[in-house]
C-alpha cells in the first residue's frame, strides 16, 4: 500500500489516506513515462467526487494539484472497444477520448507488455474556485510523449500561421512573437479544434490570475465559443456568459491594462455583444453594452475608432428606445411619404466574426466583411 500512495498520491497528506473503492485498481508500481506534449482527459464531469477526494477535500480555493495517473486499457467497455480509462489514487477520475484512444491503445498494450507493468505519467489537477454560476469543476491534464505510443508528435504550424491571436493594441494580429512586452505563451499551446480550445481555456481561466492573461483568454474564449455556434447548441449561450464574467472582471482588467501599456486595446466584447443584443431587437441591453465599452476606454482607447463606433451605436439605439412608444401609424406615414432615411444594418462576418455595417437594399446579404473578402 505505502509503495502504491508514493506513485499514486498527490502532494497532500490527505489524498493519500483515501480508501479505494472496490473496483479493479491499478497495480502498485506503474512505469512512469515522462513528456512535455499535453494528453487531454474527458468525462472528468462524471468524476468530481473522486477528484476532489484526491486533491484533499472539497475547497472555494482555485486548485492546482500534481499527480501521477495510470493508463488502464478497459477490455471489457460496452461503449468503446478501445477505451482507456485515468487513474488517481486508486480512483478513475476519466477517460482519453474516443479519438485518443484509438490512436494511443496499441502502443500502451505494447509498453505494458515490454515493461511487465502498467503505464503511468505525470499531470495535474487544475479547477475549482467559484464562478458566478457555483463552484467551478476540476479537470485533468497529463504530460507524455507521443511517440513512446507509436502516436506521430503534433507539429506546430509556421509561425506565421500563429499569428492569429488578436490582441486588440492595433489594426494587426499579434501574439508574443511580435511583441515581447506581454506572455501569451499559452495561446500556442491551444489545440486548433474549437471545442478543445474551449475546454483547455475554461481550465487555464481556473488556475490563472493574472489580469492582462485573463482578459486575453476571455477574448480567445468568446471568439472560439462564437465560431462553434453552429458544432454545439449551447455555444451561443456559453459565449454570452462567457461575456458576462468578463465583463465581471474588467474594472480590474481595464487598470492592469492601462497600467501595462499606457492605453486600453480594442475591446471587441462590448461591440460584439452590442451586436448579439440588437439582433435581437434587445435595445436596452445593446445600449448598455455599448455604453458599458465606452466608459471602459475613457479617453485612452488605443482605436479611437472603436470609441467613435460605439458612440454611433448608442445614438442609434437611443433613438430606437425613444421611437419604441411612437404609434405605428405615424412610422408607416413616414415611410409612405418617402421620409424615412436609409436603413444602416450591421452584419457579423463568418471568416473573422467582427462586425460590419452596409446600407440595407434587397438582394442576398455579404457573409464576410471587406477585409475577408
Amino acid at each position: 500500500m505505502a509503495i502504491f500512495q508514493r506513485w499514486f498520491g498527490g502532494t497532500r497528506r490527505a489524498a493519500s489516506l483515501v480508501t479505494p473503492p472496490e473496483t479493479t485498481a491499478p497495480p502498485p508500481t506503474p512505469v512512469l513515462l515522462p513528456g512535455g506534449e499535453d494528453l487531454e482527459v474527458v468525462g472528468e464531469s462524471n468524476y468530481q467526487e473522486a477528484l476532489w477526494q484526491v486533491v484533499g477535500g472539497r475547497t472555494r480555493d482555485r486548485i492546482r494539484f500534481g499527480i501521477h495517473a495510470a493508463l488502464i486499457p478497459e477490455t471489457d467497455n460496452p461503449y468503446d472497444s478501445n477505451a482507456i480509462s485515468v487513474w488517481i489514487s486508486g480512483l478513475r477520475v476519466g477517460y482519453l477520448s474516443r479519438a485518443d484512444a484509438a490512436d494511443y491503445r496499441s502502443g500502451l498494450v505494447a509498453l505494458e507488455a515490454r515493461h511487465g507493468r502498467r503505464v503511468a505519467l505525470s499531470g495535474v489537477v487544475v479547477g475549482g474556485g467559484m464562478r458566478s454560476d457555483g463552484p467551478g469543476m476540476l479537470g485533468v491534464w497529463l504530460s507524455h510523449s507521443p511517440q513512446d505510443f507509436g502516436v506521430a508528435p503534433v507539429v506546430a504550424p509556421e509561425p506565421v500561421l500563429q499569428l492569429t491571436m488578436r490582441t486588440g493594441l492595433s489594426a494587426a494580429f499579434a501574439t508574443d512573437a511580435e511583441d515581447d512586452s506581454y506572455d501569451l505563451s499559452w495561446y500556442e499551446d491551444l489545440p486548433a479544434d474549437h471545442i478543445a480550445a474551449v475546454k483547455k481555456l475554461r481550465l487555464l481561466l481556473g488556475e490563472d490570475p493574472d489580469p492582462i492573461d485573463r482578459h486575453f483568454m476571455f477574448c480567445e474564449l468568446e471568439r472560439r465559443l462564437y465560431r462553434s455556434r453552429d458544432a454545439f447548441d449551447s455555444a451561443i449561450e456559453q459565449y454570452d456568459e462567457a461575456c458576462r464574467q468578463h465583463d465581471a472582471e474588467m474594472d480590474v482588467i481595464r487598470t492592469a491594462l492601462f497600467e501595462k501599456f499606457q492605453e486600453i486595446p480594442l475591446l471587441e466584447t462590448y461591440t460584439q455583444m452590442a451586436i448579439r443584443q440588437q439582433k435581437a431587437k434587445n435595445w436596452d441591453r445593446a445600449l448598455w453594452w455599448a455604453r458599458r465599452g465606452i466608459a471602459l476606454y475613457g479617453s485612452d482607447a488605443a482605436r479611437p475608432e472603436a470609441v467613435s463606433d460605439l458612440e454611433k451605436r448608442v445614438a442609434a439605439y437611443s433613438r430606437k428606445l425613444e421611437g419604441a412608444g411612437e404609434p405605428s401609424g405615424r412610422r408607416r406615414a413616414s415611410a409612405q411619404n418617402g421620409n424615412e432615411t436609409a436603413i444602416v444594418e450591421v452584419l457579423v462576418c463568418r471568416s473573422c466574426g467582427g462586425g460590419f455595417e452596409r446600407i440595407r437594399t434587397r438582394g442576398r446579404k455579404p457573409t464576410q466583411c471587406e477585409a475577408c473578402r
